[in-house]
């Protein structure tokens, strides 16, 4: 996979612990989000609902795990159309008591509510226990960078890492990314820690593909 534009790709250093090098990766990566115009942001919002739609899973499922976005990452509301108007039932994170995980069924005629300063705009509706998420064919994972074999960096509150540990053997999980923020795992793989759950696809704007499996044998 040639990259014909430069990725941020902070490489170790001796006196690293863990978590410093994807810590540098979420400061270079959010700074690059920052640059991109209103603009650029509806035509990726735009590209991504139409590439959601193509997943074989999407057209199958009865239930979608999948997310507000927040400023500046790529936009989610037209997915979220998409998928309501396909019949898809949808349930979004909704962020309790030091950020207990629960969900809640998303109405697209009820407006969103954002409940704290940074978090993620939540549904009006009655909250949900987390093992709701058992009930998803498909969720769809936010992301700072994803690479080919699903390595993933998020935020760093270790949510989705946790909320991951529910999903489904048979579900699909798809982290959402700008085009850029796609690593080639032969060539720049992402860092990745015990607690990290990887995914099994990645989708951008611009298309989406299956992660690669790892080898047992060689990575846990």
């Amino acid at each position: 996979m040639s990259v014909p534009y430069a990725q941020p790709y902070p490489l170790p250093h001796e006196a690293d612990e863990p978590g410093d090098r994807k810590s540098r990766f979420r400061v270079a990566i959010r700074d690059a989000r920052r640059h991109r115009s209103a603009q650029r942001l509806a035509h990726a919002g735009t590209g991504l609902a139409h590439v959601v739609r193509l997943i074989c899973q999407v057209q199958q499922a009865q239930t979608v795990a999948a997310y507000a976005s927040r400023p500046g990452e790529p936009p989610t509301n037209e997915v979220l159309t998409t998928l309501c108007d396909a019949g898809v039932r949808v349930i979004l994170p909704v962020l309790g008591e030091r950020l207990s995980r629960q969900w809640a069924v998303y109405q697209p005629d009820h407006e969103l509510m954002v409940r704290a300063p940074g978090r993620p705009p939540e549904p009006p509706g009655p909250p949900l226990p987390a093992e709701t998420i058992t009930e998803a064919d498909m969720v769809l994972v936010p992301a700072l960078a994803i690479d080919t074999m699903g390595r993933r960096i998020g935020q760093g509150a270790g949510w989705y890492d946790r909320m991951l540990l529910l999903v489904r053997p048979d579900a699909m999980s798809v982290g959402i990314v700008f085009e850029p923020e796609l690593y080639d795992a032969g060539v720049r793989p992402l860092p990745q820690e015990p607690h990290d759950r990887r995914v099994k696809a990645v989708a951008t704007p611009q298309r989406w593909q299956r992660t690669e499996e790892p080898d047992s044998r060689q990575e846990p």
